[in-house]
């Protein structure tokens, strides 16, 4: 390589890392960094964010058949190495349960691809009891003993823009 080039190219290197390390000192990081830190945030639900600009999601869910115990809401990334993994959701609401229907307001980090995940506990003993519990998924997808429940990102997944999207889950029961 000519030397101009070799000294072009280490300038540039030496300017590029100068300019991430000045980034990272004042706090300015890529999303996808700023993002890996915000998982499992317990959080209340608080309809009124729901009413600004976002980004979140307002989640009505359907036929909850009764009173007893708590409903959670989980929102997830929508993709393959987040979807239902254990440790990976990053915004929880949980509620005392209302038969028939109830609307949730969960705000997610920044536009993108999200899948949500409900479960009524009807015990509230915070384990999965698949005879008397309830659960259901964004885009309302088939749960069946194939999928043990856990149907594909890909079939849950929904984009996020900069303000509310409003969607609509029917629960299930065994």
């Amino acid at each position: 390589m000519p030397l101009a080039l070799k000294q072009s190219a280490t300038t540039f290197s030496v300017a590029a890392f100068g300019a991430l390390a000045a980034a990272l000192a004042l706090g300015i990081t890529a999303p996808a960094a700023e993002a890996q830190g915000q998982y499992r945030q317990k959080i209340s639900n608080n309809l009124s964010a729901c009413r600004g600009s976002g980004p979140a999601v307002r989640v009505t869910v359907k036929g909850i058949k009764s009173s007893a115990g708590k409903m959670r809401v989980q929102s997830y990334r929508g993709t393959k190495a987040e979807w239902l993994q254990k440790g990976k959701w990053i915004n929880r609401i949980e509620a005392p349960a209302r038969a028939g229907s109830m609307t949730f307001c969960v705000p997610v980090p920044a536009s993108g691809t999200y899948g949500i995940a409900v479960r009524h506990d009807v015990n509230s003993n915070g384990k999965t009891d698949i005879r008397k519990d309830g659960g259901a998924m964004s885009n309302n997808p088939s749960i069946n003993i194939f999928n043990l429940g856990k149907p594909s990102y890909k079939k849950t997944r929904f984009q996020v823009g900069p303000g509310v999207k409003a969607i609509t889950i029917n629960m299930r029961y065994m």
